[in-house]
């Protein structure tokens, strides 16, 4: 355990993989990049991060912030519940712990959206502390390096494992040399096994069964849903409105519309919606275009209309809000990807 762990922390230091996060010591920031990072990948992250943290410089900032703002900031990331979660976390760590980041790990998973392995990742990266980060990645390399079987039981088997390797007090290192040996070279399929700093230790490698350690999540059929939304005119204003902050890509906004019922044309589910979200008839002039677009669960195929407005007195029953818009304040609200794909469709 000496040398694989003394191997993975020189070539951690030979690497120096110089992400923003990595060059601080402050646990929000460190917290706000594991969030990030979570299902997306390092190349996106950089940005997005880069960003945020231009904007909401630290904790109490964020707190202060409005959630338009946030989702903003969010916006094309995905999974936008995580966005509401640390925006309510930082108000309740600026509220209860006067700005500073628990450094216990119980009262981290206590915490809105900070799950094991987020909690793990800020006190190892952030404190220090003997707490292995274990992620997707992370039981792969793991399962392969140890050759560890029992797949059920992986994460605290992968562990045990980790901890032994943080002996030497390299808790931070250790951690992150094996997040960029699962990003760099332990891949699932093909792995650059030639230049793995620990090949000679790895229990796969040595008895040629790599396959046998990979991790296999079984891909699930996505439905795909037709649906049909509406740029609708009044005075050369747009009607956008907000979406529940509870639902699905909750307090986001859209262009008004929904999903199509069975014998439904794309333009009788665009009329039918609107009247049941809005309490108004509209009169559809031309087509804008159709958007594929994919989520963790399902897919859309969503057909754009330009509309005008054409009577009724708008009620919101569906939504958190209704708002009229000129088109160039587009950017200053947060919209699901879709939409954006379909504002950039009709040359917005």
């Amino acid at each position: 355990m000496k040398k694989v762990s003394k191997n993975l922390y020189t070539w951690y230091q030979s690497k120096n993989y110089d992400f923003p996060w990595r060059m601080t010591n402050d646990v929000y920031k460190i917290w706000i990049s594991e969030i990030m990072l979570q299902q997306t990948q390092v190349s996106t992250v950089i940005n997005y991060y880069n960003n945020w943290i231009e904007k909401f410089p630290n904790i109490k900032i964020l707190a202060n912030s409005q959630i338009d703002d946030v989702l903003k900031s969010w916006e094309g990331l995905g999974y936008y519940r995580r966005a509401h979660n640390i925006h309510e976390t930082a108000k309740i760590i600026m509220c209860r712990y006067n700005g500073q980041f628990p450094s216990d790990f119980n009262i981290l998973l206590k915490l809105k959206g900070v799950g094991d392995y987020t909690a793990s990742a800020i006190m190892s990266i952030g404190y220090n502390k003997a707490y292995p980060a274990i992620d997707g990645n992370l039981k792969r390399v793991v399962a392969r390096l140890a050759g560890i079987e029992d797949f059920k039981n992986i994460v605290n088997k992968s562990k045990d494992y980790v901890q032994q390797l943080m002996f030497n007090g390299y808790v931070s290192e250790i951690n992150q040399s094996l997040m960029d040996l699962g990003r760099e070279i332990c891949f699932p399929k093909d792995p650059k096994c030639r230049i793995c700093p620990v090949k000679n230790y790895c229990f796969a490698n040595k008895n040629n069964a790599i396959e046998k350690f990979t991790i296999k999540n079984k891909p699930n059929k996505k439905p795909i849903y037709d649906v049909s939304v509406g740029m609708i005119w009044k005075k050369n204003k747009i009607l956008i409105s907000k979406r529940k902050k509870d639902g699905l890509l909750g307090g986001l906004w859209e262009l008004p519309g929904g999903k199509k019922e069975k014998k439904e044309s794309f333009s009788e589910c665009l009329e039918r919606e609107i009247y049941e979200e809005l309490n108004i008839n509209v009169q559809i002039h031309k087509t804008i275009g159709v958007v594929k677009h994919h989520y963790s669960h399902f897919g859309i195929n969503m057909k754009g209309y330009h509309c005008n407005f054409k009577s009724g007195k708008i009620c919101s029953n569906t939504s958190d809000g209704i708002k009229w818009i000129d088109l160039k304040d587009i950017e200053k609200y947060p919209f699901p990807k879709a939409t954006l794909k379909l504002f950039d469709l009709a040359g917005c």
